[in-house]
C-alpha cells in the first residue's frame, strides 16, 4: 500500500513522521525487516481480536489505514499536526474517512475519548523526552491490551552504520533520544503492564502487554 510519507520534515524541533518511506522500499533488506515487523505485528492483532484499535502516534497513517482496509474499527492520533494533515491526505486516497485521524499528543490522553480495546504504540517511545510520562498516559486508554514497540539496540545504531548512514550520530537515527536494549525495554514496560509475550522482529523488540488489574 503507498502512501505520502513527511519525509523527515520537523515540527517544533521534532522530527516527524517517517524521513525514509520504508513501506515502500525496494531494497531486498528493507523489505525483509518491514515483512518481519508486519508479521509480527499482525499475528498479536489476531491474537487479542480487537473491537477497536487506536494507533497512539500513527504518523501518516499507514498502519490505520492497513486495518480499516482489512474492516477493522481503527483510527489514530499524533502530535504532530503535519502528520495528520498527511494522513488525512492519505485516507482519502485510500477511501478511508480522514475522522479516523486526530492530533493529541501522547502525554494528553484521555480517558473516555481515547480508550479502545488495543492501543497500539510503535515506534514512538524512542522519541519521547519522558518515556515513563508516556506509559503512564498510555494506562489511561488501554482497554485489553496494549502492542508497543522501540529499536533494539545497540543492532538498531550498528545496522544504521552498516549501511553507512547516520555515521556522524554513530547510527542514530534523528529524532531517537532514548536507547533500549530487549531486557531493558522488558525491564521498563513490566513495571507499567502486564508483559504477555515478546517478539523480536529485527531490529525491534515489540512486546503484547495488558493492564495489571485485569
Amino acid at each position: 500500500m503507498s502512501i505520502k510519507i513527511s519525509g523527515g520534515v520537523k515540527e517544533e524541533g521534532i522530527v516527524v513522521g517517517n524521513a525514509y518511506d520504508k513501506y515502500g522500499s525496494r531494497n531486498p533488506i528493507v523489505k525483509w525487516m518491514m515483512d518481519g515487523f508486519e508479521s509480527a505485528l499482525s499475528n498479536f492483532i489476531n491474537e487479542t481480536a480487537p473491537l477497536s484499535i487506536h494507533e497512539v502516534g500513527c504518523g501518516e497513517g499507514y498502519w490505520v489505514l492497513r486495518w480499516n482496509k482489512e474492516g477493522l474499527n481503527a483510527r489514530g492520533c499524533d502530535f504532530s499536526n503535519h502528520c495528520i494533515d498527511i494522513a488525512k491526505e492519505n485516507a482519502i486516497s485510500h477511501e478511508v474517512p480522514p475522522s479516523q485521524f486526530e492530533v493529541c499528543s501522547i502525554y494528553d490522553l484521555d480517558k473516555e475519548r481515547d480508550v479502545a480495546d488495543l492501543i497500539v504504540c510503535c515506534e514512538v517511545l524512542e522519541h519521547l523526552e519522558d518515556p515513563v510520562a508516556g506509559l503512564m498516559a498510555l494506562q489511561r486508554v488501554v482497554g485489553k491490551h496494549l502492542i508497543i514497540s522501540v529499536p533494539r539496540e545497540p543492532l538498531w545504531c550498528g545496522l544504521n552504520l552498516a549501511r553507512g548512514q547516520y555515521v556522524s550520530q554513530w547510527g542514530n537515527t534523528p529524532g531517537h533520544l532514548q536507547h533500549w536494549s530487549k531486557s531493558a525495554f522488558i525491564q521498563l514496560v513490566s513495571k507499567y503492564f502486564e508483559i504477555e509475550k515478546v517478539k523480536s522482529p529485527l531490529p525491534w523488540t515489540m512486546l503484547l502487554c495488558r493492564p495489571f488489574d485485569l
